[in-house]
Parts: structure tokens; sequence; C-alpha cells
């Protein structure tokens, strides 16, 4: 059986470590061929929570759960350089797979053992994301794959719909993967680099599936995998910031410059929109903040520099990357839901992709 890393990132987790461990002792993969590998990542606010993982986990190892690894961090590294640690420390010690768990969610027993078993008839897949439930309200979806728009946006598909609604019985192609849970093949990490530390939080899963993808590997999802996520969208306040900052980034990393002059008008007028969106549910300030962000020098000079190398690997098309981008923009957080984005703005966009998809042939 393939030795499989499960990466934790604490961040202040206490409240949530318990449920995480229950879910250890039931897995039905081996033991002995995992390890659940704990990163912790300061909070500004509670500070470590190393001694509290220490004294629920550490008794457990390799008894009634796999081996556990500690990871101290002096500072909060953000979403993907605290999970970067933790990848490291699995490409270093020979594993086979990363599984990236959230802190706020749990496996079901055959969570892992399901996974693996897509990843292991399917080469070509490079990352398989479980089927999000949220929790304790088990039959919502959470997430049932990813969806990025084709400005740059990244949302959960299908989030609170009831899962007994939709058809997802079998693999399929995503957007992109959550990274609440997904499985990851070393020997790509490897070959590809792990997750992009500048991100810090959010896109940061969009962005590494995206490179997946333009060098022809499939993200998919795998349902029979299961994974319950405490989801709560409101819990990070500067959230906005990075997913705003983010975006531009992604579009500026993996679209080619005719992909980006062709969609400047309806982006320019997106922007008005999510001013307006912004100032109404009081997140403006960090919109304009990603603004001036983006207006420094040194930003244009760090994100120019990583376009030249995703570029330089690229093996697919835009046209092909951008075949299962999102036309409109559908939130369930109240801090996006409008009535302009619903009766406006996503006709509008939905129309300008019907006729921007027909003239993509590059």
């Amino acid at each position: 059986m393939p030795k499989v890393a499960i990466i934790y990132l604490s961040f202040h987790s206490e409240q949530y470590l318990d449920d995480a461990v229950s879910a250890l002792k039931k897995m039905t993969y081996p033991r002995d061929r995992a390890a659940f590998v704990v990163v912790d990542n300061p909070h500004p606010e509670y500070g470590s929570s190393v001694r509290a993982a220490e004294e629920t986990l550490l008794p457990l190892s390799e008894k009634e759960i796999p081996r556990v690894v500690i990871l101290p961090q002096e500072k909060n590294l953000g979403f993907a350089g605290g999970n970067n640690v933790g990848m490291q420390w699995a490409l270093d010690n020979g594993f086979d797979f990363v599984f990236l768990h959230n802190d706020d969610g749990f496996m079901a027993s055959d969570c892992l053992e399901r996974l693996v078993e897509v990843m292991e008839k399917d080469k070509t897949i490079g990352a398989a994301q479980s089927l999000l439930l949220m929790h304790p309200e088990t039959e919502l979806i959470n997430s049932d794959g990813n969806s990025f728009h084709y400005l740059g946006f990244g949302f959960c598909n299908h989030l609170r719909v009831p899962k007994s609604e939709i058809k997802i019985d079998s693999i399929k192609d995503i957007g992109y993967a959550s990274g609440a849970a997904v499985l990851m093949r070393a020997d790509l990490l490897k070959q590809h680099g792990l997750w992009d530390d500048d991100f810090f939080l959010y896109h940061e899963d969009l962005e590494y599936s995206l490179r997946l993808k333009q060098r022809g590997y499939r993200v998919v999802l795998a349902p029979a995998s299961v994974f319950y996520h405490k989801y709560n969208f409101g819990r990070n306040t500067s959230k906005y910031y990075y997913m705003e900052r983010n975006r531009y980034g992604v579009m500026l990393m993996y679209m080619k410059i005719a992909t980006l002059v062709l969609l400047l008008p309806i982006a320019l007028a997106v922007e008005l929109g999510i001013l307006l969106l912004a100032a109404k549910n009081g997140w403006l300030k960090e919109k304009i903040s990603a603004y001036g962000y983006w207006l420094k020098a040194t930003s244009w000079k760090l994100w120019l520099k990583k376009r030249v190398a995703r570029q330089g690997a690229r093996k697919v098309k835009d046209k092909d990357i951008l075949r299962s981008a999102e036309s409109r923009l559908i939130f369930a957080e109240r801090s996006f839901q409008s009535p302009l984005l619903k009766y406006f703005g996503n006709p509008i966009m939905a129309a300008c992709w019907f006729v921007a998809k027909k003239i993509i042939f590059w």
C-alpha cells in the first residue's frame, strides 16, 4: 500500500482536534502506511496549539492512530506556507501521497482508502478531492468540486445544496480541488513544486489545480471519499483582501496575453460591480488594499516571474484550461450576494463568456 502523509494545519484547532482523532481511530487505511503530520500555525491572537496537540495525539501515536509528527512553527505561514511545511516533510520521508486535512473537519472511515484507489487506477489524475459534506448538516454539500470563474474567482460548487438533489455517484473532472480535503501525488509535488507561499490564504488550491491541468493532468472529485467539514466562511476577517488580490495573480499567471486583452472590458465592468458590493457589505477597505498591492512595482516583478515559469511549462492551450470555467458567479455567502449580480452582472458575464469561448482558439 502507498504511504500517505495526512497534513493537519493547526490554527487554534483545539475545538476540532477531538473529531479528527476519533476519525483517525476508525480509519480503514492501514495505520502503518500513514502518518498524521500536525503543522502548528500560531494564531496571532491565541498563540500556539502545540501543547494541546501533544497532549491529545502523542499518547495515541502508532497505537490507536497512525504515527504522529508535530512540526511547530515560529510564525503564521498562512494556509499555503503552513501546508508546505508538512508536504516538504512528507517528501523528505519517502511518502507517496499527501492528503491535506482541514483543521475544522474530519474523515469518513474509508475517506483515504477511496482516494488512493482512484489515484492508483489512473496515473493521469494529479489531485483528487473528497466529497465535502457540511457538519452537522451532513445532508448538505459543502463542495462536490470547486468551481472557478473565467475572471479568477473561486467558489464551492453546490454549497449547501442537499446531496439528494445532485447526481454525484462517479468520478468527475472538476474546476479545481478544494484544499480542505485533497490527495496529491508526491512525485508531482517534487517535479512541479509545492503550493505557492505568496498566496498565503485563498486561491492557492485553485492555482495548484490549474498548474496540474496546464501540464496535462486531471483534477477530479472522488465522491466515494467523504470528508465532513464544519464550514464557516466568515471566520477570517482579511479574506476579502486575499481573495481579490490572489484572483488577479491567477489570471496573470495562467492566461495568455490575448486572453487577458479579450477579457479586459468585462473585467473592468465587473470591477465596478465588486466595488459597489464591497462598499455595501463593509469590505471596501480590503478591496482597496488589494488594488494597493498591485500598484507596487515589487508585486508586478514577483508575479511576472511566476507567469514566465508557468507559461514556460504549459502543455495545454487556454481554450482547454478554460473549458471548465464558470460563466456566472454563484456565491452562497451573503456578503457576496446581490440582486445586481443575480439579475444584471451574471447574465452579462455569461453572454460575454459565450462569445469569448467562440473566439479563444489559442
